[in-house]
C-alpha cells in the first residue's frame, strides 16, 4: 500500500488508483497572444474502508473496488470523528499556463509554493491543499519545420511542440518561457448513513 501524507496521497488517489471512475470534467483551453493555459477538474468520492489509528492510517475505497492507504498527518485534526463507512468527496484541480516573456531577462529558475488549510478543531473532517509550481526556461533553438521550441531549464533542455503555429511566430532565440503548473484538492469527509 502507497503511504504518505493525506493531501499528497489524495491527489495520487484521484490520478492513480481512484480515478478510474471519477467524473471529469472537460478541459477548459484559454488561449492569448504569447499565453495559453489548460485546467481541468475531477470529482472522486471513496469510502473509508479501514481506519489504523495508532498508526493514522486510512484505506480508501474509490468506486471501482480500488484501495489506496493515507497518512493522516499531525496537521490533519479530528482524525478521531473518522469512521469505516464515512465517505470522503475530493475535487482535484490541475492547471497549466505557459507564457512567452520576450526578451527573457528573468532568472532560470525552478519555484514551488505548497499550502495545507484542515479543519478546525470540532468541525467535519476535511482539508484543502495547493501547489504551485513556476519553471523558467531560455530559447535555445527553434524548429521551423517541426514547431519545436527547444527550451534551457534550470534542471534540464527539453523539447516543446508548439501546435498553433500563430504562437510560433511569437517565438524568438533569447526569449523565455515560464511555465506554471497548479493543482489543488478539497477533501470533505461526510458521516456514514445511520442504520
Amino acid at each position: 500500500m502507497h503511504k504518505t501524507t493525506l493531501i499528497a496521497a489524495l491527489i495520487l488517489a484521484v490520478t492513480a488508483s481512484l480515478a478510474a471512475s471519477a467524473q471529469s470534467t472537460g478541459a477548459v483551453i484559454d488561449r492569448q497572444t504569447g499565453k495559453v493555459g489548460i485546467a481541468q477538474t475531477v470529482d472522486v468520492t471513496a469510502t473509508i474502508s479501514a481506519i489504523d489509528a495508532p498508526k493514522r492510517e486510512i484505506t480508501l475505497k474509490g468506486p471501482e473496488g480500488r484501495e489506496v492507504t493515507v497518512v493522516a498527518e499531525a496537521e490533519v485534526k479530528n482524525f478521531n470523528q473518522l469512521k469505516v463507512g464515512d465517505k470522503v468527496d475530493i475535487q482535484y484541480v490541475e492547471a497549466l499556463v505557459l507564457e512567452l516573456k520576450k526578451g527573457g531577462g528573468l532568472p532560470v529558475a525552478r519555484t514551488q509554493k505548497d499550502g495545507i488549510v484542515t479543519a478546525k478543531p470540532g468541525a467535519t473532517p476535511g482539508a484543502k491543499g495547493a501547489r504551485q509550481l513556476t519553471v523558467v526556461g531560455d530559447v535555445i533553438n527553434l524548429d521551423p519545420v517541426t514547431q519545436t521550441v527547444t527550451l534551457k531549464g534550470p534542471q534540464r533542455t527539453t523539447e516543446l511542440k508548439v501546435r498553433d503555429p500563430e504562437q510560433f511566430k511569437l517565438i524568438s532565440k533569447g526569449d523565455q518561457i515560464q511555465a506554471t503548473y497548479t493543482e489543488a484538492v478539497a477533501i470533505a469527509v461526510r458521516p456514514s448513513a445511520k442504520k
